[in-house]
């Protein structure tokens, strides 16, 4: 799983610093200097066989499942900040 080009190459570091605070809320340990490692710690927990480097024989169904509480806690969190500023307006 290599990291995704965003649109604004800027966010990066939000972007990092966001993953990090929404995967510590969820309880995991993660590497402030590198949040992206946490993609090992869910792996190891659903005992799918991550490694660094080439992951060329992972299916479509694993990588899922490592990325998608990843990506899928970072947009609920922007919604409720979305929603959270609407509110003041």
């Amino acid at each position: 799983m290599a990291k995704k080009k965003i649109l604004v190459p800027d966010a990066r570091e939000e972007l990092d610093n966001l993953k990090s605070r929404v995967m510590k809320d969820m309880g995991y340990v993660v590497d402030s200097n590198n949040p992206n490692n946490v993609k090992y710690e869910i792996a190891d927990e659903l005992n799918i066989p991550l490694n660094k480097g080439y992951n060329g024989k992972l299916t479509s169904e694993e990588a899922g499942k490592i990325g998608g509480p990843i990506g899928g806690n970072m947009v609920k969190e922007l919604v409720r900040l979305a929603q959270e500023q609407l509110q003041k307006k």
